[in-house]
């Protein structure tokens, strides 16, 4: 039988990425844009790294400064939503594990959805989020069945 690959081997996976692709007609016409990039699970991670205490930064910011890295057009949203989901379950398989300090765990939880919505497919559901953003300081209120940041769009990071 073999061995399951944990959240940490996929987020180290680069599987020859980043990689910029030229998009078809179709795809340009749909994404306003004739080039995209599709991140290394590694580049993801490294800006939800940089995202401070007190900050927040959602999917399309991340793929705003991966086009902007690789001067492309758009950020994949496919893979780079993926990789942040990755990227949130290896932090809670490292810090289960004890294989990180506290203090370098990837702050998963700054990272939202678009219109500042927690992402339900992250470790615990948004329950885990919704009390660590609460930890500091933000306000997370229930619009409907979702979970949303109050105001988050004067926490976001300048992309």
């Amino acid at each position: 039988m073999a061995k399951k690959t944990s959240w940490t081997e996929k987020m180290k996976d680069s599987k020859d990425l980043p990689k910029v692709v030229k998009l078809d007609p179709k795809g340009a016409e749909h994404w306003h844009g004739e080039t995209m990039v599709v991140p290394a699970p590694l580049e993801v991670d490294e800006i939800m790294r940089s995202v401070p205490e007190g900050k927040l930064i959602t999917i399309n910011e991340i793929r705003q400064k991966l086009a902007k890295k690789h001067h492309t057009d758009i950020g994949c949203p496919l893979t780079s939503g993926i990789f942040a989901w990755i990227i949130a379950n290896a932090a809670e398989e490292m810090r289960e594990k004890g294989e990180i300090d506290e203090t370098d765990i990837t702050p998963w939880w700054r990272t939202l959805k678009s219109g500042g919505i927690l992402n339900e497919k992250f470790p615990s559901g948004p329950d885990m989020q919704k009390k660590l953003l609460e930890g500091e300081g933000h306000k997370v209120v229930q619009k409907g069945k979702k979970w949303v940041v109050e105001d988050f769009e004067n926490s976001l990071i300048n992309v």
